[in-house]
């Protein structure tokens, strides 16, 4: 397949990936760049972005939800997709630490109370309506929506200004830069030939809903069990996403039991506390692993969320990393174009890099320390991290920065997850 003829049709910025990180990227730069009068003298008057992903062309049946932290609600709420939204307030959360066979979980560790005054320092939020949400948010943002699979043209796909793309419908695309927001075993990628370095846990997370008599009471609970963390999270009504760690081939049969069989292994790990558990979702074990891209970006194409990093669940950070690579390029596009520089230039790719990098990396590292410190058998560290987890529950000032670094609050925050307008 050759370069796209000259007659292709060109935008802006063309997202590959109508997942959340995607279309949250594309209806940013549509608001902050493609209404009338953006930028000096309306220089983004004309700004275009289009999302391409074959799930565009119907639903995916995601049943699964996700931690959105008070950062990224904010950037949700910026950009007016939040209130569109059911979601469950984090509350309060406790962790244990204890054995499978143990009668009495103690809590170790809880953290309660807001980041700012009535900002719980999280959310609960099912994938399937807020994916809707933001469908038809960025339709109403004039995002153009292609339900065709980007591939990269042939052996010559750049321009000096540009890259030529095909859609799956052999359609011609050219772009000032394209961003990879294509998954973990991103396409374009591949293409661009940026390798990943990391490693498999020989985990894999069960995910699945259960509803239950009585309410939570808008508190998230993480159990660490030997073979992983085993996590309650609260969704509206009496209803929780449980997230559930074992080793890789463990949890291959668990998910190959039958009904009466998986809800009796479910209930040894999620308790009575809550009455009666009822399973109402599809059940799933997803591999986890510690996965990082080599570079976020090669020639006018930026890697975000899951085609630049994937981490373990055990923090519950891996949509979030992705909503903030979001809010630092979009907020580096918007400084370049205002500036009447190109989007998919060197240096405004570099400074998006620069910016991602090391916060990636950090995160990487801890949630590979903590799952390594947790999945274990060892009695020697159960009783070095539970006394961990005692200091730090004794010490409000060392929990308030876990708590807002845990929510996005810490470090050089771009402007929309401030929860300022680019």
């Amino acid at each position: 397949m050759g370069p796209a003829p000259e007659t292709a049709r060109h935008v802006d910025v063309l997202v590959a990936g109508a997942g959340i990180v995607g279309l949250t990227l594309a209806i940013a730069l549509r608001q902050s760049l493609g209404a009338a009068g953006s930028g000096p003298s309306g220089l983004g008057a004309s700004f275009s972005v289009a999302v391409a992903d074959p799930a565009l062309a119907g639903t995916t049946g995601d049943g699964r939800a996700t931690a959105i932290v008070a950062a990224a609600r904010r950037l949700l709420t910026t950009i007016g997709v939040w209130d569109a939204v059911p979601a469950q307030p984090i509350l309060d959360m406790v962790v244990t630490d204890s054995t499978l066979d143990d009668t009495v979980r103690p809590t170790f560790l809880t953290f309660a109370g807001d980041v700012e005054p009535g900002e719980p320092f999280g959310h609960m939020v099912e994938n399937a309506p807020l994916t809707a949400a933001l469908v038809a948010r960025a339709r109403d943002e004039g995002v153009a929506l292609h339900p065709f699979a980007v591939r990269c043209g042939g052996e010559a796909p750049f321009a000096s200004s540009h890259i030529d793309v095909e859609l799956g419908d052999g359609q011609p695309l050219s772009a000032s830069l394209l961003v990879a927001a294509d998954g973990a075993r991103s396409a374009i990628r591949e293409r661009a030939g940026i390798a990943v370095h990391g490693w498999p846990y020989g985990q894999s997370a069960i995910v699945t809903t259960v509803a239950h008599e009585r309410d939570h009471g808008g508190r998230a609970e993480e159990h660490f069990l030997p073979a992983g963390p085993f996590a309650i999270l609260p969704l509206t009504g009496r209803r929780s996403s449980i997230v559930w760690t074992e080793e890789a081939r463990e949890a291959e049969r668990m998910v190959a039991l039958p009904d009466h069989d998986f809800h009796a292994e479910l209930e040894r790990r999620f308790g009575l506390h809550l009455g009666e558990i009822e399973i109402i979702g599809n059940r799933r074990a997803h591999p986890v692993g510690l996965w990082v891209a080599r570079s976020f970006i090669a020639e006018r194409i930026a890697l975000v969320g899951d085609a630049a990093h994937v981490i373990h669940p055990i923090a519950g950070q891996g949509l979030n990393m992705g909503l903030k690579d979001v809010a630092a390029l979009a907020e580096v596009i918007v400084d370049a174009v205002r500036l009447g520089l190109d989007p998919g230039s060197v240096a405004a790719l570099e400074r998006y890099q620069r910016w991602r990098r090391f916060d990636t990396m950090a995160m990487g590292v801890a949630t590979d320390g903590l799952n390594r410190l947790f999945s274990n058998k060892s009695d020697v560290l159960r009783l070095a991290r539970d006394v961990g987890l005692g200091v730090v529950d004794r010490w409000p000032a060392l929990k308030q920065l876990f708590i807002r670094e845990a929510a996005g609050l810490v470090g050089e925050v771009p402007k929309l997850l401030r929860g300022e307008a680019l």
